[in-house]
């Protein structure tokens, strides 16, 4: 739960969080025209305010502010004028990525959000658009409640094989698992392998998925969601033991392992991939390049999975020049493939936005900070504190402070720096509250003003509730607003964040052995995420290429020797 710990700062007190960050330029004018006792009292209010909205903290009031919509209109005030929605020749269609054309009103993020990002550092390839184009107009043709998705449907509820009707419409179905850093980075990975197979993506909603995002592809029947009466049952329950799983079919005899043998009409109707962190040697022959062409003829595949395997698909013939072409730039994937697929809905995208405006929209500089202390690499809090702060010092992320008498005199210079809000998103209140004291019991270097803000802090990982899965969505694209980013190194939360951003982020570290790590973060070399698992397998009894994949790994690595995904220990966000 959001907790109000402000005690006397009332619901949708807007002004306190304002006045933190003063707008530039309208005093200038005010002092031409003398401004009497009234100017006077208002600069001491302006310089009053600041220290008490880094007293009552970012947390006090977030819950008003998330919820309180209706006063949006009054608190909003001027705010607009100075934030990102207002600047000049942004581009609300991403270089082309999007479509124009879309109901605004039903998803206002999908045309507001490029107003608050200030890095967009590849733009999409012409193929890369073609390739969207084709998709859309793929999904609106094959859709649920066109006459080719019925068709299917029907074959796939008869227990038939696949006929000729059924290729003009193949799918993939994507089933959510795990958290949902995890459930967006697997989405975005199973959507470019859709696009790479010429597949139509549906996804399984399940109540806590539903409502977090608006439908991302355009057309009034363009839905992305799977109908309740689709006839595989209980597809949540789906695992590494089902019978229709792509490792058992292949072990039981019961689908060819050589696509000269496969056909359409001797595959199954459908197939489940299980790709997640459990999965078993036969179930990583999806990996593979024939396999890919048995796969091929299989009219309905289900996907589940829990990490991002796109540098995988990388390694694949079948897979790797259409990828080139795609992403001349391999760093840009999960960035553009992003900024394409996800747009909160409208109740999501008000608690962003409120929040941004309210504590974050009047800051110079947004630097976000997202720290996650995972179950197999845990240090006391003191210890992450100091690795946090030890990172700030080499890096230069968090503004320096000055002690003593030279506080007193630099707390009135207000000129010589950029005035910074510091995003923390963390389970845990403890960080939150030891940065504000920071700033509150010392002045930064240069006079710069500090507002240090929290939005929630639920102290543990909650799965399957869809409030959780909303916060944790507002944070996500409150860090992606950030001008500088640090994230846990191995977190899918952080990951997912800075490729919305599109900035290489700053990584913590992951401890050893309960030990802080040396050094305490690293500069990552790539916005993409890691992979988190090897394919490891024998392909027809030839191993997989594993250069590109070597490399990626070992840039992975490179966060800290405490990563230990290659083991293949469970993640989560």
């Amino acid at each position: 739960m959001i907790k109000d710990m402000s005690g006397s700062k009332k619901a949708g007190d807007h002004p306190v969080a304002d006045a933190a960050w003063p707008a530039r330029g309208a005093g200038a004018a005010r002092r031409k025209d003398g401004m009497g006792r009234a100017g006077v009292l208002l600069i001491v209010c302006l310089f009053t305010l600041p220290f008490m909205a880094l007293l009552f903290g970012g947390r006090a009031g977030a819950l008003a502010v998330w919820q309180n919509a209706a006063k949006l209109p009054v608190m909003g005030g001027g705010l607009l004028n100075v934030s990102r929605q207002s600047a000049a020749g942004a581009d609300e269609l991403f270089g082309g990525l999007l479509s124009p054309g879309s109901d605004r009103r039903a998803c206002l993020s999908r045309y507001q959000s490029p107003h608050y990002y200030k890095h967009s550092p590849y733009a999409p390839s012409p193929h890369l658009l073609r390739k969207l184009r084709d998709y859309e107009a793929r999904h609106s043709r094959c859709a649920p409640g066109t006459r080719p998705y019925a068709k299917s449907v029907d074959h796939l509820r008869s227990g038939g094989s696949s006929s000729k009707e059924d290729a003009e419409c193949n799918y993939v179905v994507w089933i959510p698992y795990n958290g949902l850093g995890n459930r967006m980075l697997s989405l975005l990975s199973t959507f470019l392998y859709a696009l790479l197979t010429d597949r139509v993506l549906l996804v399984h909603s399940t109540d806590d998925f539903t409502g977090l995002f608006c439908e991302p592809f355009p057309g009034a029947n363009a839905t992305w969601v799977l109908p309740p009466d689709f006839p595989v049952a209980d597809m949540s329950w789906l695992g590494v033991g089902s019978n229709q799983s792509y490792g058992n079919l292949l072990d039981g005899k019961k689908i060819a392992d050589d696509p000269a043998k496969a056909t359409a009409q001797s595959v199954p109707p459908y197939v489940y991939l299980h790709l997640a962190h459990d999965l078993r040697r036969s179930d990583r022959l999806f990996y593979c390049n024939d396999d890919q062409l048995v796969l091929a003829k299989v009219n309905w595949l289900l996907v589940q999975n829990d990490f991002y395997f796109v540098p995988a698909l990388y390694d694949m013939a079948e897979f790797e020049g259409e990828l080139r072409r795609l992403f001349p730039a391999k760093e840009s994937v999960a960035h553009l493939l992003g900024r394409y697929l996800f747009h909160p809905s409208n109740s999501v995208w008000g608690m962003i936005t409120r929040y941004y405006h309210t504590y974050m929209a009047q800051a110079e500089e947004r630097i976000g900070v997202q720290i996650r202390m995972f179950s197999w690499a845990t240090i006391p809090v003191d210890d992450m504190y100091g690795q946090i702060m030890a990172c700030s010092r080499q890096e230069h992320i968090l503004p320096d402070v000055v002690d003593g008498n030279a506080a007193a005199s630099s707390s009135h210079v207000h000129g010589g720096s950029k005035s910074k809000a510091i995003l923390i998103a963390s389970l845990q209140a403890d960080y939150y509250d030891r940065i504000k004291s920071r700033y509150y019991e010392h002045a930064a270097k240069g006079g710069g003003m500090v507002g240090v803000f929290q939005p929630s802090h639920e102290e543990r990982q909650i799965m399957g509730q869809r409030p959780h899965n909303q916060k944790a969505l507002a944070e996500i694209y409150l860090l992606s607003f950030s001008d500088v980013l640090l994230t846990t190194g191995a977190s899918t939360f952080g990951y997912m964040s800075s490729s919305l951003a599109g900035l290489r982020p700053t990584m913590l570290m992951i401890p050893e052995d309960g030990k802080v790590p040396e050094p305490p973060c690293v500069r990552a070399m790539s916005m993409e995420p890691c992979f988190h698992m090897m394919p490891d397998v024998e392909c027809r009894g030839k191993a997989v290429n594993k250069e590109e994949l070597s490399r990626h790994v070992k840039e992975c690595e490179d966060v800290g020797k405490g990563i230990k995904w290659i083991k293949g220990i469970k993640l989560f966000d």
